[in-house]
């Protein structure tokens, strides 16, 4: 089952501006081996953005890696992990969009529905996507172009 609220906002802006280096592999059992979300590999240090808003429902530590996690209203939690800071605290509501914390090499995203079982996010996260532009070589002064949109996977399969 897909959180309703994951469903109404059919496409969200990713925690980073870096392609996903490893996708979601569903587990066989809750217990057996996968990947329960996708993993970036961002230079160190930028920024990491709420994919959705709600309330921290835990910003800590575990087994030695940074974590924070945002619950919405629904029970589904959005998960970012291997974090090398945190800009949120346990309790803190937060809007889709702000800076929960800052990456280190490698950033984990991941979504939960409300029953807790892993949801594969690439499906609801979009990419940037601007205009190509011609630039003048002769010292004219450059236009402003338009700005980039955000491009969503289920929108490209329907064309």
């Amino acid at each position: 089952m897909i959180a309703s609220l994951l469903v109404a906002a059919a496409c969200f802006t990713p925690p980073v501006d870096v392609p996903i280096a490893i996708g979601f592999a569903r587990p066989e059992c809750d217990y057996c081996p996968g990947h329960r979300g996708v993993e970036y590999h961002p230079p160190v240090a930028v920024a990491v953005h709420a994919v959705v808003g709600g309330v921290v429902s835990f910003a800590g530590r575990v087994a030695g890696t940074l974590y924070v996690v945002v619950a919405q209203g629904d029970g589904s939690r959005a998960t970012y992990g291997m974090l090398l800071t945190r800009s949120v605290g346990m309790g803190d509501r937060v809007a889709a969009g702000q800076v929960v914390g800052y990456s280190s090499a490698r950033l984990y995203f991941g979504l939960r529905d409300p029953e807790g079982q892993p949801i594969d996010p690439t499906g609801l996260l979009g990419h940037w996507v601007g205009r190509p532009r011609l630039i003048p070589v002769d010292g004219t002064p450059t236009r402003a172009g338009p700005p980039p949109t955000l491009t969503c996977p289920a929108a490209q399969d329907d064309e």
